[in-house]
């Protein structure tokens, strides 16, 4: 709900082409120097438009039969290009090319590549219709790290709403909001079945005349029909998006604290003495002067860690939502529960060039692009300006395994010990 820079904006729009929006996966320096010539695990460059990560590898699959492990997701609107791995030892794959995507073997590894190796990512954009003051934006380091639209659903904003609903037991809600929940910027047709299944009554008669993109709709109303239990209904949407509602609702709750303690005046920018950080090896702990070290604040979840500075932020925003730490430990549902943890409170913004309408910046993993890109454009409508994609729900059906759309919390293990013993002997 703020603006951290004075910068007015250039207004303009993203994503008009794929091609507008470029991203580069970075990887460690220590991973980058084990990658050689000689055997090992077959490392790739994947590079793709108009296709996601899990379609191009499925593709790869069905032509080589060899499965390939991706160090993270990009989206189908971009051109990118990420690293790729196989699991296991072997005879490596040609290199080829489709329309779509372009495979390409840059070496080996003594053990596979992992999720961690990735640090961040690169990106070169064009911003389309947008003024000629591009140039004149200085403050890429003074920008919150904010979770970006498409964490809550963009042109449908309904994960978080889903994830409070499940958070305060309202299982009933989280139904009618995965069904009904309507938007401006949802099409006609999803809006007009919505209207419809706002009606429990109509859930039998409208069933088959519900939208194939729809998918998660549809097993929630094949369980209410056969069931009408909406703990049952709920429990048969995949545990990876399951999660996300909670995470997305933690992510809502993490904007607004840092968006109040901005507003309060908080230094966000500098940690100082009681802060919890991050150094640069991404490990969690205590302010220390004269270290290299990241301000984080809580992402609140049945472990939150009260002593920081912004705890008057954070408990105030729980109030208002009518939520309680310990509402993140869900006995109905104890699967989706949530801990929680930290995240840093500024985005850490490297490289950063930019060039008539075009930008480019690297951005460690974890912080969105968009955010960076928002305090550029200041948009009226961000939606309309491009800042909409929505990946995850995309993808959803065709994983090959469960996948989060999270980035890594580390949790500060002493603390969540102490406090999920605590937890368990209160109750």
């Amino acid at each position: 709900s703020v603006y951290t820079t004075k910068f007015p904006g250039i207004g303009g729009k993203i994503r008009i082409s794929p091609e507008d929006f470029e991203v580069s996966e970075l990887i460690s320096k220590r991973a980058t120097n084990s990658i050689t010539d000689e055997s090992g695990y077959a490392v790739y460059k994947l590079k793709k438009k108009k296709i996601d990560t899990n379609h191009a590898l499925s593709g790869v699959f069905r032509k080589t039969g060899v499965r390939l492990k991706s160090l993270g997701l990009k989206d189908a609107s971009a051109v990118t290009e990420q690293y790729v791995g196989s699991p296991h030892k072997g005879k490596p794959i040609e290199d080829f090319s489709t329309e779509k995507y372009s495979l390409r073997k840059i070496g080996f590894t003594k053990k596979p590549l992992s999720k961690k190796d990735m640090i961040g990512n690169n990106f070169k954009i064009q911003i389309s219709d947008c003024s000629d003051d591009l140039s004149s934006f200085t403050e890429h380091n003074h920008i919150l790290n904010f979770y970006g639209y498409q964490r809550f659903g963009s042109k449908r904003p309904v994960t978080h709403l889903i994830g409070k609903a499940i958070l305060q037991r309202n299982f009933d809600m989280a139904v009618d909001l995965i069904l009904s929940f309507t938007s401006s910027y949802d099409s006609d047709e999803n809006s007009e079945i919505r209207e419809k299944l706002s009606d429990k009554t109509n859930y039998e008669k409208y069933y088959d005349k519900v939208p194939s993109q729809m998918d998660i709709e549809k097993i929630v109303l094949k369980e209410m029909i056969d069931h009408d239990d909406s703990i049952r209904a709920i429990r048969a949407i995949p545990l990876s998006l399951r999660r996300f509602y909670i995470q997305a609702y933690q992510s809502f709750i993490f904007n607004q604290s840092l968006s109040s303690a901005f507003l309060d005046g908080e230094n966000l920018f500098e940690a100082k003495s009681g802060d919890v950080c991050y150094d640069s090896k991404s490990i969690i702990g205590k302010f220390k002067d004269g270290v290299e070290q990241y301000l984080s604040l809580p992402f609140v979840g049945y472990s939150y860690y009260k002593k920081t500075r912004f705890d008057h932020q954070i408990s105030k925003i729980l109030i208002q939502e009518e939520i309680t730490p310990k509402d993140f430990f869900i006995k109905e549902m104890q699967e989706v529960s949530s801990e929680g943890g930290f995240r840093q409170a500024s985005i850490h913004c490297s490289d950063y060039l930019s060039n008539e309408n075009n930008v480019e910046f690297s951005l460690s993993r974890g912080s969105f692009a968009t955010i960076l890109l928002r305090e550029i454009m200041k948009p009226n409508d961000p939606i309309a300006a491009g800042f909409w994609y929505c990946y995850f729900f995309k993808i959803l059906n065709t994983l090959p395994i469960p996948i989060i759309m999270i980035p890594p919390i580390i949790i500060w293990i002493p603390y969540v010990i102490q406090s999920g013993l605590a937890y368990m002997k209160d109750d």
